[in-house]
């Protein structure tokens, strides 16, 4: 069994990652709706199965919230892939870096359909672990240059402007109220239960990604932004369960899931066009799929041994 480490994951490019979530939902793979277990009241196990006719994976996930406070990753992971020719463990990898890039290409994939060509600001909300590649990955599709960096602990916000000012991007630290309405792409990535993004802030031709919100008790907007959008989904099974935005929007009376205009399976596959026009207004929420982790394992793998 090869062991596959963070590092060894992290040489592979964001649009790698890309390409293979969209080959990925091209061909389809079976993937049902992970398994969420509270451990403790602090901790929640993700189980993430999924497999092909050559493959089989399954990611063990741990979200642990209370880990920020201690310094230490709020998510973590290890990730499983068997051959299924011989039924044997062909890799360990680090789930926690898979997880992440992974996450952030499956963002990206989808401003691939719904952000503007010319989108080049990218409002970033949230500070976290993710950050950094949420950027790199949009940049893989888009010409993004301008980052702004929307925290609630401004030291996290300024570490991370600092980086990406360091990687090139013109980055700066800025409030939600002034930031939003200067965004082409929006990006989402926290574990909030308040909207943070409202949708009277967002201009026209805007792009939302929701990436964060992987509990129906969770939002990071409010009924208004989901209201003024077109809304695409990474999985409809995925955002039936899980994807507290469109959950709330839907309670609210704002949304029904009928408006859902597609998923990634029909957007990669040609079935249905992504943005329509200059001035609307999009949005994708992420809730993750076991797919992805697949696609981007048996990817790294093959690497590896070509390596």
């Amino acid at each position: 069994m090869k062991i596959i480490n963070a590092a060894q994951i992290a040489e592979t490019g964001y649009r790698d990652f890309v390409e293979a979530l969209r080959e990925g939902f091209k061909a389809g793979v079976t993937t049902p709706v992970r398994h969420h277990h509270n451990t403790t009241p602090e901790t929640i196990l993700l189980l993430m199965p999924a497999w092909d006719q050559a493959w089989t994976g399954l990611k063990t996930v741990t979200v642990k919230s209370d880990n920020a406070a201690a310094g230490l990753p709020t998510v973590q992971a290890q990730y499983m892939l068997i051959e299924n020719a011989t039924g044997s463990f062909a890799a360990l990898l680090d789930g926690t870096e898979l997880t992440r890039r992974r996450t952030a290409a499956a963002s990206a994939l989808a401003a691939d359909y719904l952000a503007r060509l010319d989108a080049s600001t990218l409002v970033l909300v949230g500070a976290g672990a993710l950050g950094r590649h949420f950027v790199h990955a949009h940049a893989s599709v888009r010409p993004i240059r301008r980052v702004l960096v929307c925290n609630r602990t401004s030291e996290k916000a300024l570490d991370l402007a600092t980086q990406l000012r360091g990687d090139g991007f013109d980055a700066s630290v800025a409030t939600l109220e002034a930031a939003i309405p200067q965004a082409d792409i929006v990006s989402g990535i926290t574990n909030a239960r308040e909207a943070l993004i409202k949708g009277a802030w967002l201009k026209p031709g805007c792009h939302v990604d929701l990436a964060g919100a992987f509990t129906p008790a969770m939002r990071e907007t409010d009924a208004e932004t989901v209201a003024r959008s077109s809304v695409f989904v990474d999985t409809r099974e995925g955002a039936l369960a899980e994807a507290g935005d469109l959950l709330h929007a839907k309670a609210e009376g704002q949304f029904d899931f009928d408006q859902v205009k597609a998923d990634l399976f029909e957007l990669c596959a040609g079935k249905t066009r992504g943005r329509q026009s200059a001035s609307e207004i999009t949005l994708f929420k992420s809730c993750g799929s076991a797919l992805e982790d697949l696609a981007a394992a048996v990817m790294i793998y093959k690497k590896a041994l070509a390596s």
